[in-house]
């Protein structure tokens, strides 16, 4: 094996090992919380992270079998993320509130405007 294999072999194996220690410590963020934001974007990039893991086991076995199922995770992933962006917009929106009348005010008002 030549100095460049070896550099390789080295550099890939700390890759996955980072990507592992990712996934913990998302893992970790996912149980600990603390709100749903937290754990939807937690979620988000452990997607990435798999996408990571999966392109490093293609450069470890020189293959390029997984770059289609890195696609579809990746286009997964990030139609999860605008979905669960949406929902948290429509949920975290703010309460319009309509004036009451006050007393003594014309009669003949509605809740459209003067007429």
């Amino acid at each position: 094996m030549s100095v460049f294999e070896q550099i390789d072999r080295i550099l890939l194996t700390g890759a996955v090992v980072l990507v592992l220690v990712a996934g913990l410590l998302l893992l970790v963020r996912i149980w600990r919380g603390p709100s749903m934001l937290d754990r939807a974007i937690s979620l988000d990039v452990i997607a990435a992270l798999i996408i990571a893991g999966l392109g490093a086991k293609s450069a470890v076995a020189l293959d390029s079998f997984y770059f289609p199922i890195m696609l579809v995770l990746a286009f997964l992933g990030f139609t999860g993320s605008v979905g669960i962006a949406r929902f948290i917009a429509v949920r975290d929106r703010p309460a319009v509130t309509v004036p009451s009348r006050a007393p003594g005010r014309d009669a003949d008002e509605t809740k459209e405007g003067p007429q």
